[in-house]
């Protein structure tokens, strides 16, 4: 074998993946997720919304299965940090501190988010437990700092069940965003904390 055969035979690196679109592409996909569900989604219909090349996507993600999840997992890192919600002094301010605009559209779309996936949900349990840490345990633990801070101050009583109470407020935006269809502003959001929220946890109305 000649000298030109062997650097012939010998693998050539390709060029080296380029990132830098990531987070628009993930972006795109969660769009049209939320827009058609997973079933309705195509990796044609991600690539056309980010403006990007099908190849692009492909090299990157092998399939929409892993394109999802991905894009799921990408939502846990965005938004208002969770990790240390506000303390006014009372339940009724934190609670209402945690009310802010960009944080309601956010929760919005990721309530979309969820019901497109839904179906994928039921039979990939690697979606499921990465659904509920992006979508679901941030806001939870937050809700929960909030009410043992409470409990600790002994504005509500320590045998309060914490984990319904903190249910409450995402389930009635689940509701009025998916199932009637209505937007979720400030005032929606602050009559749920005063007359649902505080009187299930026992704090009496001023």
């Amino acid at each position: 074998m000649t000298q030109t055969d062997l650097v012939d035979a010998q693998p050539k690196l390709g060029r080296k993946r380029d990132h830098s679109r990531d987070p628009e592409i993930l972006d795109a996909a969660l769009d049209v997720l939320a827009e058609t569900g997973y079933d309705g989604m195509t990796i044609d219909m991600v690539a056309a919304r980010a403006k990007a090349g099908k190849a692009t996507l492909y090299r990157r993600w092998a399939s929409k299965t892993e394109l999802v999840l991905d894009a799921v997992a990408c939502m846990k890192s965005r938004g208002q940090d969770l990790t240390s919600p506000p303390d006014t002094g009372t339940l009724r301010g934190d609670l209402v501190a945690m009310v802010k605009s960009p944080t309601i559209a956010e929760s919005e779309r990721k309530l979309k988010v969820m019901a497109g996936i839904v179906s994928m949900i039921a039979r990939d349990p690697e979606l499921a437990v990465a659904a509920h840490e992006a979508l679901v345990e941030p806001r939870a633990a937050a809700n929960r700092i909030i009410f043992r801070r409470a409990i600790d101050r002994g504005e509500i009583s320590a045998d309060s069940d914490v984990e319904t109470l903190c249910t409450i407020g995402p389930a009635m935006v689940a509701y009025r965003t998916l199932m009637l269809r209505e937007r979720v502003d400030r005032d929606f959001m602050i009559d749920v904390i005063d007359r649902i929220i505080l009187p299930a946890a026992g704090v009496p109305r001023s």
